[in-house]
């Protein structure tokens, strides 16, 4: 299926849209002013060590201390994936405060937490994923012929000189490249190393010793594929930014890198600017009439699958199976579309027949199968939720486009007025009792004033009479619908 890759830049960011069949599928946003820091490398400073954890905060140079693990500690992850019975050793055997350590993001800030690091150091080229430590060369699972994988791996030991230490990952873009294309993405990473460890040596901790690339550059690296039909860019810049960049490192790309002249932005043109806002919504509309509804939690994403207004099929399962195998189709799509991770719950309609449950499942991993980010799928539960885990490194899209709404607090919903004013009638009672006012004003929204004026007039008057002061009413503009101030006159 041919995929076209849009990039819209502005000064302030950078978007951009994989499209298939004219629709988008996947959609990546970064800002100057927020840039993303999964695979920056950092010298850092150890903060502290926490036993109990088996944990350590780095000071790497950010807001917030950073993250290590033991599990993510290179000598530990070594001797796990060789097979070593030894015992690792504890964090504290390995770490101590103010010891400076190199070390690589691995998952961004998310939230409250800080980001997450490994001292196991990966340097991604287009062909190949370089790894400093280790000595080993692995294969994407997503080249299948056991003979193109030993010609590729026998290809990529020809190429690297003899007593040198660095493993590789082959990447799924190596399948149909020349040796020549191989060897270019050796010689490159290879000299980046070098220059990070140099700047190692000479620079002292915290200090940022390499970053990734920008996104544009990112999308030719990592999102251009054979099925990519062209590469379409608005500005000129970067237009020859991203050619000299291809010239260089992804020859074979260049002749699709155009750059877009036409007066209409590029994504009103191509129907992105709809999908972004779509994408932002809690409901997602099937074309059949039944709809999806997504919710994001600190701890899962709930995908909850709903028949709708769809009555068509012969009968009523016939109708359930239907509108679930296209839900299935949607959910993947809006999974790639939200880059929703972590732990994913997708309820969907209740089906009587294992042959269906089975084709549901069989059409969702389908429809998963074109994602690029890891993805682990179970089964039917017993409760009939699909449960699911996707590799989140990075924010989701509401996380990078939205904040949550100051009114509610990021609930979705807020208290009635009577709710409110009957908080204010408690808190004034509450008052009364400690102290000893002339009169007490009450400050509020309009809607909770109107609230006491007319439906609750009588229970001010009465908690007027209980307490023995005089309560008056002020409407206070700027706040919200939950906020009010009781002030003793």
């Amino acid at each position: 299926m041919t995929e076209d890759i849009l990039i819209n830049v502005t000064p302030q960011e950078t978007r951009v849209a994989v499209m298939q069949q004219g629709v988008a599928q996947e959609i990546h946003i970064e800002r100057e002013a927020s840039r993303g820091l999964v695979g920056n490398i950092y010298l850092g400073k150890v903060a502290r060590v926490l036993p109990g954890m088996q944990s350590a905060f780095v000071d790497v140079g950010l807001e917030r201390a950073a993250f290590l693990h033991v599990a993510d500690i290179w000598e530990v992850r070594h001797s796990h994936h060789n097979g070593s019975t030894e015992t690792a050793k504890p964090i504290e055997h390995m770490l101590h405060e103010g010891q400076t350590v190199m070390v690589q993001v691995i998952k961004d800030p998310i939230g409250t937490k800080g980001a997450r690091l490994s001292t196991q150091v990966s340097i991604a080229g287009r062909m190949l994923v370089y790894l400093p430590q280790e000595t080993h060369i692995g294969i994407s699972q997503r080249i299948e012929s056991e003979v193109e994988r030993d010609q590729l791996r026998s290809m990529l030991q020809g190429m690297i000189p003899e007593g040198e230490r660095g493993g590789y990952i082959i990447r799924t873009m190596a399948e149909t490249a020349s040796e020549a294309d191989i060897r270019t993405d050796v010689d490159y990473l290879r000299k980046r190393w070098r220059f990070i460890q140099n700047e190692a040596q000479t620079r002292s901790a915290p200090a940022c010793l390499s970053q990734d690339l920008p996104l544009a550059k990112r999308a030719l690296r990592d999102l251009v594929t054979e099925e990519t039909g062209s590469i379409q860019i608005d500005s000129r810049e970067n237009f020859v930014k991203l050619t000299e960049f291809a010239r260089d490192y992804t020859p074979n790309v260049l002749s699709r890198v155009m750059h877009y002249t036409a007066e209409r932005p590029l994504f009103d043109l191509f129907g992105v600017e709809d999908e972004i806002e779509k994408a932002l919504a809690r409901r997602v509309d099937l074309k059949s009439g039944g709809y999806l509804i997504i919710d994001q939690t600190e701890a899962m994403t709930t995908i909850d699958v709903n028949t709708g207004a769809y009555v068509g099929g012969r009968n009523f399962d016939d109708t359930i199976f239907k509108t679930n195998l296209e839900a299935a189709q949607a959910l993947a799509r809006q999974l790639r579309l939200r880059n929703l991770g972590g732990i994913i719950i997708a309820d969907f309609i209740d089906m009587d027949s294992e042959e269906h449950k089975a084709a549901v499942l069989a059409e969702l991993n389908k429809a998963l199968a074109r994602d690029r980010t890891r993805i682990g799928v179970s089964g039917f539960t017993g409760l009939g939720l699909v449960e699911m885990t996707r590799k989140r490194t990075r924010e989701s899209l509401a996380h990078v486009l939205c904040e949550p709404c100051p009114t509610c607090q990021g609930r979705g919903e807020i208290k009635t007025p009577r709710t409110v004013c009957y908080e204010i009638l408690r808190e004034v009672t509450r008052e009364s009792k400690q102290f000893n006012p002339k009169e007490f004003r009450i400050l509020a929204s309009q809607s909770v004033i109107d609230m006491f004026l007319e439906e609750e007039s009588q229970a001010l008057a009465l908690l007027s009479d209980f307490i023995g002061k005089p309560v008056s009413l002020a409407v206070e503009t700027a706040y919200s619908h939950e906020q009010y101030d009781i002030i003793l006159m």
